[in-house]
């Protein structure tokens, strides 16, 4: 059915584009990665070396593009628990050895101020904290989706994907509770407004995780909500806001029936070189039972909660986030071009039952070599001393050391 779709589209608008000429481009990147996780009772420290390759070719003609991408990652060293591959006795690295199709997409903008982008493809919303592309794995996760982007009044667009399947981050030797795919009728509608100094944005995300392995179908929801922005200029300061509420629910197979609440609050300044960021996010839970808190299994989790990936699925109680940081940018540093640092402190607690979830702190060090390669080093220490028990609260320390090459 959806294969007809797209043959009878393609047909019906391909003929104008024909007497264009075809343009090609390719795309190449690179990133080698050294992760270091030690974690209570685990018996041995992972020590992942992994290099990860992306290649792609658009054809590009008139109207029409056509973007086929492979993905392929190698474990150089494997001392540590890919999730697939069985050593156990390591702690856990996301970052499997795999050789896949990433993305194949044809993308169409010859109608006024629209594009449709069909097949396998790379999403990203907003902050990417419902939906995104989980960009700090090696393997990324991408949809197979039609996805419809309209900007027809100025300042406003409307945003819309059908995905019928989550390409997950386990890539193609995925299996048991690490799968492959995910199918599911999967809906994500974005409708916003961004002015100068001022954005809005309401949103409905339906997840249809439409399987029984893992969660026995725990993970399909319905979450309605709306995200506003702002900034304030003070002389040579800046003081960007953020706010967001959404309300989750039960959706399609899922056997539970709960409903919880999202918030978010947060402001950072910007003085002197210098950006303080403070914030507090809930993620609420509705009566103690697992999975019947706020869930957001398809957004780019490590960029919430900590960088030590300790809440990846919300805990049965709920989850509240307090975070300070604190970020600078060295323009001057001319032997580390494009050199910035930041540290953040989370405290974790309980949404339900005020429970004491630990602290973590989180720090990086970034810098440039012209504008095709980066160097990252990278840190997270979680301490879960006075915590209390759920899956994740084990003392955890990761480090991580990066090189990144964009041909």
């Amino acid at each position: 059915m959806k294969k007809t779709a797209i043959t009878l589209f393609l047909v019906s608008v391909s003929s104008p584009a024909l007497a264009e000429e075809v343009t090609l481009k390719s795309t190449i990147e690179a990133r080698l990665r050294y992760e270091n996780v030690d974690q209570t009772g685990v018996l041995n420290e992972a020590d992942a070396i992994t290099l990860r390759v992306r290649a792609g070719v658009e054809a590009k003609k008139g109207p029409f593009a056509i973007f086929a991408e492979t993905e392929a990652t190698l474990a150089i060293s494997e001392r540590y628990n890919s999730g697939l591959n069985g050593l156990g006795t390591y702690p856990i690295v996301a970052d499997p050895q795999n050789v896949e199709l990433n993305r194949l997409q044809l993308q169409f903008t010859g109608l006024p101020k629209t594009v449709v982008t069909l097949g396998r493809q790379r999403i990203n919303l907003d902050d990417q904290r419902f939906v995104g592309s989980v960009g700090w794995r090696q393997n990324e996760q991408t949809f197979d989706a039609a996805r419809v982007e309209w900007s027809g009044i100025k300042g406003v667009k409307a945003d819309v994907t059908y995905a019928w399947s989550d390409r997950a981050i386990w890539g193609v030797d995925g299996f048991g509770a690490r799968q492959q795919s995910i199918g599911g009728d999967n809906v994500f509608a974005n409708l916003g407004y961004k002015g100068k100094n001022f954005g809005l944005t309401g949103f409905a995300y339906l997840v249809d995780q439409d399987e029984a392995v893992v969660q026995a179908f725990r993970l399909s929801s319905q979450t309605y909500g709306v995200r506003a922005t702002a900034t304030l200029h003070f002389g040579k300061a800046k003081l960007g806001l953020v706010g967001s509420y959404a309300r989750q629910s039960d959706y399609h197979n899922n056997p539970n029936n709960y409903s919880a609440d999202y918030w978010l609050g947060e402001a950072a300044l910007d003085v002197a070189g210098f950006k303080l960021t403070g914030g507090y996010e809930i993620l609420g839970a509705d009566t103690g039972v697992a999975l019947t808190s706020f869930q957001t299994p398809l957004a780019t989790l490590h960029k919430f909660n900590g960088t030590a990936d300790k809440f990846l699925t919300t805990p049965a109680n709920g989850l509240r986030d307090l975070y300070v940081g604190l970020s600078k940018v060295f323009p001057k540093a001319k032997s580390l071009p494009g050199l910035n640092a930041a540290v953040t402190w989370h405290r974790f607690t309980s949404d339900r039952l005020g429970l004491d979830y630990g602290d973590e702190w989180d720090a990086q060090l970034g810098w440039k070599i012209g504008k095709k390669v980066s160097f990252l080093a990278k840190a997270a220490f979680y301490d879960r001393t006075g915590a209390a028990d759920f899956a994740g609260d084990v003392d955890t320390e990761k480090f991580w050391l990066q090189l990144e090459y964009i041909f």
